[in-house]
């Protein structure tokens, strides 16, 4: 899927802007080793959640290299962590237009048309994605959600299936899969996908939270509340854990328990931007 419009505009005077900027070394060649420095940095950088200074690394590749079509991923998938998926965006189009025959830019992008909650396009993308390198996991787990987003529950199966038999240790994979089940009112199945995600990855928190909602459906509040204490104790701003345990509580009668957890979601929810 390609840019249109004024964004197809945009991409071009961006490219044509970066390139007549950019330095020459003496012997007239761009300085991209040192663009790669920089890159390398920014990975680094945006793996430590250094958004902004990862972002700032990935600014001065381009600069040095304006064909470097990797740090325009990385500053993108940077623009993605901080939510500023516009910008996201316009990044994975330069890369698509630099490397239109490589998936990872098309995935990236169908990730930010997820957040954006555009589906159809994070849909496209990601079948780009799947046409060009069918063996990857990724843009099928990307497309799960996409379709589960849309609550075509049996084709985001399908591709959860498929991200997991390319990936058998696929953490993300399993849990998303496990949403879809719970969609489904399959609460077994859905519990033995967030068994193996938590298997897999004893950390990875929203399976715990995600577990817990399926114990809860299954009437058993006390393995529900169970997981919902280890969802916090991993992460004790978790504003969703305090609010589903919270719901567990009031359904066994305890209504200071639970009065208690609503008031810890509620304060929360500001200071982290999470509901």
């Amino acid at each position: 899927m390609q840019p249109s419009g004024s964004r197809y505009l945009k991409l071009w005077l961006l490219i044509a802007a970066a390139i007549l900027a950019s330095p020459y070394n003496a012997s007239g060649q761009h300085e991209s080793g040192d663009a790669l420095s920089y890159y390398r940095r920014g990975i680094e950088r945006r793996r430590q959640r250094e958004y902004d200074q990862a972002i700032a690394d990935f600014d001065e590749a381009i600069r040095l290299y304006p064909l470097f079509a990797e740090a325009y991923i990385g500053r993108g998938n940077a623009w993605n962590a901080k939510k500023e998926y516009d910008k996201a965006i316009d990044d994975f189009n330069v890369a698509v237009w630099l490397e239109p025959g490589h998936a990872y830019p098309f995935n990236s992008r169908g990730n930010a048309w997820n957040a954006k909650k555009e589906y159809d396009k994070a849909i496209d993308d990601f079948n780009e994605a799947i046409r060009l390198e069918p063996g990857h996991a990724y843009p099928f787990k990307g497309r799960g959600n996409a379709w589960s987003a849309k609550k075509e529950y049996d084709k985001a199966i399908d591709d959860y299936d498929e991200a997991i038999r390319i990936e058998p240790g696929f953490t993300i994979a399993y849990d998303g899969r496990g949403n879809a089940w719970f969609a489904k009112k399959e609460y077994d199945k859905a519990i033995a996908d967030f068994n193996e995600a938590i298997r897999i990855d004893p950390r990875y928190v929203a399976a715990y939270r995600n577990r817990g909602n399926a114990w809860s459906a299954k009437g058993d509040y006390d393995k529900a509340i169970a997981d919902f204490n280890e969802a916090i104790r991993l992460d004790p701003r978790y504003v969703a854990a305090y609010r589903n345990r919270g719901n567990a509580w009031s359904a066994k009668g305890d209504y200071d328990k639970a009065k208690a957890d609503s008031a810890v979601a509620d304060r929360l929810a500001p200071k982290t931007g999470r509901q």
